[in-house]
């Protein structure tokens, strides 16, 4: 009895640690830094339905920032423009940072709000480029931008150009951009600047406003399929990298699992990023501009066929750090340089391997199957045991009916030397140092065989 119980509670503890630190492995969701980019400019003091566009906007942006104030991983800030100078003239510098990002800053945004006076004109241009320093460094951040606007750019600046950079920087999102009842001929201007909606009248505005916080704020969920050559999802364990199509940095790393229903696993990722795919196979599969629909489950799906080459060299403890380089055939670059007794899995194609062995060995056109392993099996080599009567210069040849091909130089000062080599017929041409004459040049014919040794004497 006493027994069961011990393993009983050896059990308890190793499943305790085990969720523990399964816990303690849990990623930490970021914080979203939402910036509202807000219009005071001129053309806010307008009428709109019920009241004035600068009353309405503030008012329902008011009521979102009650709404986020409850919520965790949020941090808000505020900058406006055309509120500092009346027009004319133009200033198209009037853009500030009015309340920067913090904990606990709600209330200074909402009483900013309530007394902004609409005066000056329109630096959309400028108050993006200027956004870039609103985000302070964040190692686990999401950065959104949300433009509210009732005109178009006033001054020289080109908003798309600024959005854009911003983006490439990877400084923000691609921003939200609600429009304030602006002329439908102008929507176009938009496009590029962020995803843009225009409202038409107040009742639109507020839904679109809960709508554009909704995206900003959920994330989406993703299933990377790794196919074989059947089409199947049944390639995993693989590191994925998603980078930001436009930025170019690196967004997530995952390692592919398939899940216990026998699925590939479920990701929540963020659904307003444009994404390229890369899967570390080898070679690696890159799949690019990648855009997820939000609020649905989203399937991605690569070619990542794959199988295994196993390399080895059947009794030989020799060859234990030999490496082989793993190229795809009619392909000079490099694709792996493998070790010996490892297997390693490569995409479903052809190989060529060059052993660095000595002499090397090279075996073309290697095909790689579907779950399948390739064996490859080195030859055993033998022990090439030199003997110089004094310091000078030695080579080793193959010899063919021609030609003399060069494998390897003995090391200058040594006078014993064990050489690893492949079985076959060799030549070794050796002369001293403390010779001035090639005439006192030495060769010597010699055969390895596999896991014997020869003696070399060059005297």
């Amino acid at each position: 009895m006493k027994i069961i119980l011990k393993y009983i509670l050896i059990f308890i503890l190793s499943f305790c640690a085990t969720y523990l630190h399964a816990q303690k492995k849990k990623p930490i969701p970021p914080t979203s830094r939402i910036l509202f980019v807000f219009d005071a400019s001129q053309s806010m003091y307008g009428t709109w339905e019920s009241g004035k566009k600068i009353n309405i906007a503030r008012n329902y942006l008011i009521q979102i920032i009650d709404s986020l104030e409850q919520m965790d991983n949020i941090q808000m800030a505020l900058r406006v423009y055309g509120h500092q100078s009346p027009i004319p003239p133009q200033d198209c510098s009037d853009t500030k940072l009015e309340v920067p990002f913090s904990q606990g800053n709600e209330g200074q945004i909402r009483q900013k709000l309530r007394y902004l006076i609409p005066k000056g004109t329109t630096p959309i241009a400028n108050s993006l480029e200027l956004a870039a320093n609103d985000f302070p460094p964040c190692e686990n951040c999401r950065n959104i931008i949300i433009l509210i606007t009732d005109g178009v750019e006033a001054c020289d600046g080109d908003p798309c150009q600024a959005s854009l950079n911003l983006q490439k920087k990877g400084i923000v999102l691609k921003p939200f951009v609600i429009g304030i009842g602006i002329d439908p001929n102008f929507e176009k201007t938009f496009e590029c600047v962020g995803h843009f909606i225009n409202t038409p009248n107040e009742e639109k505005f507020k839904e679109v406003l809960g709508v554009v916080i909704s995206r900003a704020l959920n994330s989406t969920t993703a299933q990377i399929n790794l196919l074989d050559v059947n089409g199947m999802p049944t390639e995993t364990d693989v590191n994925m990298t998603l980078f930001d199509h436009v930025s170019g940095k690196v967004k997530y790393n995952f390692v592919h699992a398939i899940n216990y229903m026998g699925n590939p696993d479920t990701l929540i990722i963020d659904p307003l990023i444009t994404y390229d795919v890369v899967v570390h196979t080898i070679p690696a599969v890159r799949k690019e501009e990648i855009i997820l629909t939000e609020g649905k489950h989203n399937m991605i799906g690569l070619n990542t066929a794959q199988g295994s080459l196993n390399i080895s060299c059947a009794g030989s403890n020799q060859y234990k750090n030999l490496d082989v380089i793993v190229r795809q055939s009619n392909n000079h670059q490099t694709l792996n340089v493998q070790k010996n007794s490892t297997k390693v899995k490569y995409l479903v194609g052809e190989y060529d391997l060059e052993i660095l062995s000595i002499p090397r060995v090279y075996v073309n056109k290697v095909k790689i199957d579907q779950s399948t392993t390739t064996n490859i099996e080195i030859p055993r080599p033998g022990i090439a045991n030199f003997s110089l009567a004094s310091s000078g210069f030695a080579s080793i040849y193959v010899e063919s009916a021609d030609t003399l091909k060069w494998i390897y130089n003995l090391e200058e000062r040594k006078l014993q030397q064990n050489i690893i080599m492949q079985p076959g017929n060799y030549r070794a041409v050796y002369r001293p140092k403390n010779t001035k004459q090639s005439v006192y040049t030495i060769n010597k014919k010699f055969t390895i065989k596999s896991g014997s040794s020869k003696k070399i004497v060059l005297y």
